[in-house]
């Protein structure tokens, strides 16, 4: 811990060096203390720690009807609350599937972080976004790789909180300005 904590005001240090300024060891142990302590937001993730429910439906191809599946999510936050794990299990065309996703609320840029891998690839999903207070969710942006078409593709994620015991997840692809839903997940509390 030491290593990384030296490692980290090495870098802020530096950083503020670069743009002519030089912090005291106050205000760098003060800016590193404000990055690596969870807050509100961490708490908040942290209320969905537990078993869920999944009702997973996907759109292959928008004008058909969804697959619909059943799966189960684990959320547990890690690295002493910072992050929240999600663990996934189920199948997807009668595959077993199983992935696993991070969330992060980043203290000092003020937005949420997103990874998720899977067995049924071998790349990552990373998104990036905001809180929105009026829809009450989370809404992420990032990109993924399509398969098919062999290039990495725009998305949209967001993760509604309905009450304490229900969520609802929807994925859309961004293609020519029209957001085209590929996946829904309901998510009820075990």
């Amino acid at each position: 811990m030491k290593k990384l904590l030296f490692c980290c005001i090495a870098l802020i240090f530096f950083s503020a060096i670069a743009t002519g300024q030089t912090p005291s060891q106050d205000d760098q142990m003060k800016a590193f203390r404000d990055y690596m302590t969870p807050g509100d937001w961490h708490k908040k993730l942290a209320k969905d720690d537990g078993e869920w429910k999944a009702e997973v439906s996907m759109w292959m191809d928008p004008s058909q009807p969804p697959t619909k599946s059943t799966a189960k999510m684990i959320n547990r936050m890690i690295l002493g609350g910072r992050y929240q794990e999600s663990r996934f299990t189920g199948e997807f065309m009668g595959m077993p599937m199983e992935g696993i996703g991070t969330i992060a609320y980043d203290n000092i840029r003020k937005i949420f972080l997103s990874t998720w891998i899977d067995n049924l690839g071998t790349g990552m999903m990373y998104m990036e976004g905001k809180w929105d207070e009026a829809s009450k969710s989370i809404i992420l942006e990032g990109e993924s790789l399509d398969p098919m078409l062999g290039k990495m593709v725009k998305i949209k994620e967001t993760f509604k909180y309905i009450d304490d015991n229900n969520q609802l997840m929807e994925m859309f692809m961004l293609q020519d300005g029209k957001e085209i839903k590929t996946m829904e997940i309901k998510l009820t509390r075990s």
